[in-house]
């Protein structure tokens, strides 16, 4: 029989949780550099956007030559309907500053309410400095040297906290403790590759391997907190991040996909760049929701459909632009035109849709959501457990688990009483 060590129950601190308060002159510091930090990325942002403008009225001969520009060809479309190069570079920039708001709106909020905590500090920072990192055009160096080297350092400093976050996320702490050398590995990375920005070697194949590498040790990093470390509000916490990037990035390669597969006239185009905006914005509405209010909604339910409906559009957009492929260069022998495949095509998406939504739903139950449907093994293998297991602490925290993924509960309290020694029976009754 397991006897908890003190009356008091379970400890505060279980296996994976960090203490990650400041107090006193630390905090001070860390909301002073955080305030000069994001002063900083808004200049940059905002020095960077006649640059933006002046180049999205560059007309390209091809789209391999182009870079934030239109080709000749879209240029035309433009005008065909009326609309300026003028349009088209203010609609870059207005998406641009929407996708900047809602990241610094975000990381304000999160500063504002849990500025004593420094991950929280963190996870704002990586949030603010978000449009240092992914920024097409930095200040023009001839006109102001300093704002280009301090977006530079601005850059570097977003890719690093970029980094760091998902080291650290969501506890705190490097886990195991030798990830704190990929850390690192990862500042000196960016160090480098700012230092050597322009060169050869800044954009070779080998730094490509290696950043790819860096990329996967922080994945790596992520499903062994998930497994082996993380307490069930952090693995709820980690599921509204994994939900937020899965989203975007299955929206960016749905745009991808339909764009390689169909090409499309200019005012479509201009649809799915401002839907990849969208998208975008769902990584900091995440990060939100899982540092603030993880515990709002039931990210499972949320993953799930979000599992389901993502690989259903990209699968029928490949079935779709292969289809159509297909029956093109089949009846093209026999009729001109394509309107025959394109109404074939879509005939085979509206048959397929419910059949292919079920197998879809079934895979992604049977892989991820297992231990869900399947509710009478989980109790068995915590049997299991029951018998080997001696670490109160461990043992608590599976059952709470175990409660969790099979009752669902809205919420859960564990209280666990000392046993007193046994007193002798009074010899006077």
């Amino acid at each position: 029989m397991l006897q908890p060590s003190s009356s008091q129950g379970l400890p505060s601190r279980q296996p994976g949780t960090t203490i990650s308060h400041l107090q006193g002159r630390p905090l001070l510091v860390a909301r002073i550099l955080w305030l000069l930090l994001v002063a900083a990325a808004l200049i940059t942002f905002i020095a960077s956007i006649p640059g933006a403008f002046a180049a999205a009225h560059i007309v390209c001969p091809s789209a391999a030559e182009c870079s934030g520009g239109l080709t000749v060809n879209q240029a035309r479309q433009l005008a065909h309907l009326g609309l300026s190069l003028d349009f088209y570079g203010a609609l870059g920039v207005g998406l641009s500053i929407f996708l900047e708001v809602v990241y610094v709106t975000i990381g304000v909020i999160i500063f504002w309410l849990k500025a004593d905590d420094w991950m929280a500090l963190l996870g704002s920072l990586t949030l603010v400095t978000f449009g240092s990192v992914f920024r097409d055009f930095n200040p023009d160096p001839s006109a102001s040297l300093f704002l280009y080297v301090l977006a530079l350092v601005m850059a570097f400093f977003g890719n690093c906290c970029i980094g760091l976050f998902f080291y650290l996320f969501p506890s705190g702490a490097f886990a195991p403790r030798w990830v704190r050398w990929l850390a690192l590995i990862w500042v000196a990375y960016w160090a480098i590759k700012t230092l050597i920005l322009g060169t050869v070697l800044a954009n070779s194949g080998l730094d490509l391997v290696f950043f790819l590498g860096l990329l996967l040790s922080v994945v790596a990093t992520q499903i062994y907190r998930y497994r082996r470390v993380s307490t069930p509000e952090q693995r709820r916490q980690t599921k509204w991040v994994v939900f937020g990037l899965s989203l975007a990035l299955l929206g960016f390669l749905s745009l991808i996909i339909v764009a390689s597969v169909i090409p499309l006239p200019i005012i479509p185009d201009l649809i799915g760049s401002s839907l990849l905006y969208v998208f975008l914005s769902l990584i900091p509405l995440s990060i939100g929701v899982a540092m603030l209010r993880s515990r709002l909604w039931d990210i499972d339910v949320i993953i799930n459909r979000a599992l389901v409906y993502g690989i259903l559009t990209v699968s029928l957009a490949l079935i779709y632009g292969g289809s159509i492929l297909a029956l093109q260069a089949i009846l093209q022998i026999f009729l001109s035109g394509n309107q025959f495949a394109i109404v074939g095509s879509t005939l085979l998406i509206a048959l397929l849709f419910q059949p292919l939504r079920r197998r879809i739903q079934a895979l992604i139950d049977r892989r991820f959501y297992r231990r869900k449907y399947d509710a009478a093994r989980t109790l068995e293998t915590f049997s299991a457990t029951l018998r080997s297991e001696v670490d109160l602490n461990q043992l608590s925290e599976h059952l709470v688990t175990v409660i969790e993924e099979t009752m669902q509960p809205e919420c859960i309290s564990l209280w666990l009483c000392k046993i007193g020694p046994k007193r002798a029976p009074d010899a006077n009754m």
